[in-house]
């Protein structure tokens, strides 16, 4: 691509912008995330996200070149947050980037009403680092996001249950009541989950994206016929990457090995697909002791902007 003129800047228009940005993150992906972009899952995840303020996706930033796209600044469900993609030879639009975000990606705090950016920068990226410390951004260490690896292995050890209890997948059985429900326990929301239409729609909705496959939406069945566990998994097939979101073990069963099960059926199937690695953007000991290992980690760093 040639850099004789600059990247024109304009903002995001749905949907149409939706599938183009999708195929820059396949497109730029390098093996082991090495590119640090966002992984092609974690934008179709967020767009159908029922936390997703979809009315706000116009401020999301393009910047083209000879009509192809090299560099997106945008928020995953709310204003106040913002992520950087990058075409890797066009990394010195940081600090345009950073201006754009501060313009139109800001928030405002509940308590004050003070305008704020979190803007992430990956700890492997030390100009961009340099850049927001430059402006007076201060680092967020509970705001990092952490990316995550675990390399596929072949033969595919056996997974094991708990008798009464065994594997299957939305493809096998798709209630989404019995979805809701163990999302609903598992994130430790308190009461029953609520059973509306409008509420199961929207679980539906979060799953059945555009390139999901409802047989990589693994659950353990209990021996009641209760969801224990879900694991909504997606296999990404130019890149032949899985990625884990989300987990969740309902508390009446968890300590079991339930969520293992779940999270690794979802990887051994993306592998028989033709998976070589699974990723997932979270530290949390439970993936840790699966077997996944530190990539890289997207650090908040927060500036209040008056």
């Amino acid at each position: 691509m040639s850099a004789k003129h600059p990247p024109t800047l304009r903002h995001y228009c749905h949907p149409e912008d939706y599938q183009r940005i999708d195929d820059f993150l396949i497109q730029h992906y390098q093996p082991g995330n090495q590119d640090g972009n966002w992984i092609e899952p974690a934008w179709e995840y967020m767009h159908f996200h029922s936390l997703l303020d979809s009315a706000s996706l116009g401020k999301i930033g393009i910047w083209e070149e000879a009509g192809e796209i090299v560099a997106v600044a945008h928020y995953e469900w709310r204003l106040g947050e913002a992520f950087f993609q990058f075409h890797s030879g066009y990394r010195h639009l940081r600090q345009e980037m950073l201006d754009y975000a501060e313009a139109n990606l800001f928030g405002r705090s509940e308590k004050d009403g003070r305008k704020y950016l979190c803007a992430y920068v990956n700890d492997n990226d030390d100009e961009f680092i340099a850049l927001v410390k430059e402006r007076g951004y201060e680092k967020d260490a509970e705001g990092a996001r952490p990316m995550y690896e675990y390399v596929i292995p072949n033969p595919f050890p056996p997974i094991t249950l708990p008798a009464g209890f065994h594997l299957k997948s939305l493809a096998d059985e798709c209630d989404w009541a019995k979805v809701n429900r163990v999302l609903w326990r598992g994130f430790d929301h308190e009461g029953e989950a609520p059973a509306t239409a409008e509420e199961l729609e929207s679980r539906r909705h979060m799953f059945d994206t555009p390139t999901a496959r409802r047989d990589l939406k693994i659950v353990v069945a209990a021996p009641d016929g209760e969801f224990a566990a879900f694991c909504g998994m997606f296999y990404q097939p130019d890149n032949k990457y899985a990625y884990v979101e989300p987990v969740a073990t309902d508390p009446a069963y968890r300590r079991m090995g339930l969520g293992k099960a779940v999270v690794l059926e979802g990887i051994r199937r993306c592998g028989a697909s033709g998976a070589t690695v699974a990723y997932v953007g979270n530290d949390l000991e439970f993936y840790q002791a699966v077997g996944f290992t530190r990539v890289y980690s997207s650090e908040c760093w927060l500036k209040y902007l008056e």
